[in-house]
């Protein structure tokens, strides 16, 4: 025992050894600067709860801080979080950790033996095509409001297309190529573009708003950035369940999966890097159901 001691204060500077907690947290915002918008958000609200429910108080050392004071002060949060949420909070205190050990301040993480929560899977519903296209056409309906048209757009490309906010928000004129028939897609949170057909069942609405002038070179293809809001109300016009603006790339999945298109093609046109195995893991009961239809007409 008396080794493993030496061996942890050689990893440790004397001089760092007194940082305060308040000190370390300024580490943390700092450290956090770079990551996307909605993360760091979600940081800063975990850190503010931090400051104001610790109970030992913010000039605490560092190094006196144990694991089960930080265990205390976690369990007072866990009934009220989410398994997922909880997580979110383990993970911040993991990461505040690590930054005082790269310091020298601590030698051990104290909540290094904690356990994540498992995440149980939300039932994520999923539009059929005919649904899709009910949506399309109810929203464009509105002839009282004035950005029906634009917002029945931008719901019809991204399931036409398979696309998220993101990539919509991103898209400008230069990036659709008639001539090639291809479109270039941009995500914020990688910065790395790929390259898409146009579907045929994209090409007709493409041409249509190109018609209109709405797709120029210098200038973004939709004006609304957010379908969230016509979709919601024509959700409830519809009587549908409350699908978000995410489960039209769900629907465009689903609909290639059960056309028989291989998981890796598909893969490839949502921009993954890994092959087909993500696509393979959701959606392959699909692929069984398929398939059961399939055989069903291999009769005598």
């Amino acid at each position: 025992k008396l080794k493993a001691e030496i061996a942890k204060l050689k990893n440790t500077d004397p001089q760092q050894g007194k940082m305060t907690l308040e000190g370390l947290l300024a580490l943390y915002e700092e450290s956090i600067q770079g990551l996307a918008e909605h993360t760091r958000a979600t940081r800063k609200s975990i850190v503010k709860r931090f400051k104001e429910t610790w109970p030992h108080g913010l000039q605490m050392q560092v190094s006196a801080i144990s694991a089960g004071q930080i265990q205390l002060w976690l369990s007072k949060h866990q009934a009220r979080l989410k398994n997922s949420s909880y997580n979110e909070y383990l993970r911040f205190l993991r990461h505040l950790f690590t930054i005082a050990i790269n310091h020298k301040v601590i030698a051990e993480s104290p909540v290094m033996s904690f356990k994540q929560l498992r995440v149980e899977k939300p039932v994520r519903q999923t539009p059929s095509w005919d649904e899709f296209l009910q949506l399309v056409a109810d929203i464009r309906n509105q002839k009282f409001n004035a950005d029906a048209t634009d917002s029945a757009d931008l719901v019809e490309f991204m399931g036409r297309a398979g696309v998220g906010t993101a990539e919509c928000a991103n898209l400008m004129g230069e990036n659709i190529d008639f001539t090639g028939g291809r479109i270039t897609l941009y995500r914020k949170k990688t910065d790395v573009g790929y390259v898409v057909p146009m579907y045929p069942q994209v090409k007709g609405l493409l041409e249509r708003m190109n018609e209109a002038g709405k797709i120029k070179g210098g200038q973004a293809v939709f004006k609304v950035k957010d379908p969230k809001k016509a979709l919601d109300a024509a959700c409830k016009r519809l009587k549908l369940a409350n699908y978000s603006s995410r489960a039209l790339r769900r629907c465009f999945i689903t609909r290639a999966v059960e056309m028989g298109i291989d998981f890796k093609t598909i893969s490839a046109w949502q921009g993954h890097q890994d092959g087909g195995v993500l696509i393979a893991k959701t959606y392959s009961h699909l692929r069984m159901e398929y398939s059961d239809k399939m055989a069903a007409k291999m009769t005598e």
